[in-house]
C-alpha cells in the first residue's frame, strides 16, 4: 500500500495511567493491544495490568469484558468515519468522494485486523437491518448520506437502505477476502473499488 495513502493513527495513549482519564487509558490500551492479538485474547486483567492499575479498578468503567469490547468497537467505528471523511475531502466530494470513501473503509480493515473483526463480529452495526441501535456512527452516517446523496432525487428510504447495503457489502467483502489471504492486499485491486452503481 502506499505510505500515508488513507492511513488511519488511532491515538496512542499513555498506557500508564497517572490521575488521568482512566476510562480513556483503558480503552487506549486495549486499542495498543489488539495490534498484537485477536480480541478472544484480551482480557480485563491484561488492561489493567499495562495501564497500571488494579483490575478492580477497570470494573468500575467497564463491569465486564464484554463491556470494554463495546468501547473498542465505538473507537474503532469513530476512526474509520474519520479515515473516510478524510478520503472524501480529498477526493473533492461527489461520486470521487464516495468511491474513496470506499477504499479507506479497505485500508481501515487491513491496517487494525483484530479491531476490525472486533468490530463486525461484536458490535454489528444493527441500524442497517432496522434494528434497535444506540447511535449511529460517523461512518454509517456518512455511508448513509452519500448514499442519500447520490442517488436520484425522490428515491425512497428504502431504495437508499438497499443501496447503502449494497455498497457497504462491497467494501466489506473486499476487507474480508484480502484479510483472509484470499485476495491479493494489494494497492492496485483496492484503486478499483468503485462505489458508483448503487443500485
Amino acid at each position: 500500500m502506499k505510505k500515508n495513502d488513507n492511513s488511519v493513527n488511532i491515538k496512542n495513549a499513555t498506557l500508564r495511567y497517572h490521575h488521568g482519564d482512566l476510562r480513556a487509558a483503558l480503552v487506549a490500551a486495549g486499542l495498543d493491544l489488539l495490534k498484537n492479538r485477536a480480541a478472544d485474547a484480551l482480557s480485563l486483567r491484561e488492561v489493567a495490568r499495562v495501564v497500571g492499575v488494579s483490575a478492580t479498578a477497570v470494573y468500575r468503567h467497564f463491569p465486564d469484558k464484554k463491556a470494554l469490547l463495546y468501547a473498542l468497537c465505538s473507537e474503532g467505528a469513530e476512526a474509520l468515519g474519520r479515515a473516510q471523511e478524510e478520503a472524501m475531502r480529498a477526493a473533492a466530494g461527489g461520486v470521487a468522494g464516495f468511491d474513496a470513501t470506499g477504499r479507506a473503509y479497505v485500508r481501515f480493515a487491513l491496517a487494525h485486523p483484530a479491531l476490525y473483526r472486533l468490530m463486525m463480529s461484536v458490535h454489528p452495526s444493527r441500524e442497517m437491518m432496522g434494528g434497535e441501535a444506540t447511535a449511529i456512527s460517523g461512518a454509517m452516517r456518512l455511508l448513509l448520506d452519500n448514499v442519500a446523496e447520490l442517488l436520484p432525487s425522490g428515491s425512497t428510504e428504502h431504495e437508499r437502505r438497499l443501496a447503502a447495503i449494497h455498497a457497504w457489502c462491497l467494501v466489506h467483502g473486499m476487507a474480508m477476502l484480502m484479510l483472509d489471504g484470499q485476495v491479493p492486499a494489494d494497492e492496485a485491486t483496492i484503486e478499483s473499488i468503485c462505489g458508483t452503481t448503487l443500485m
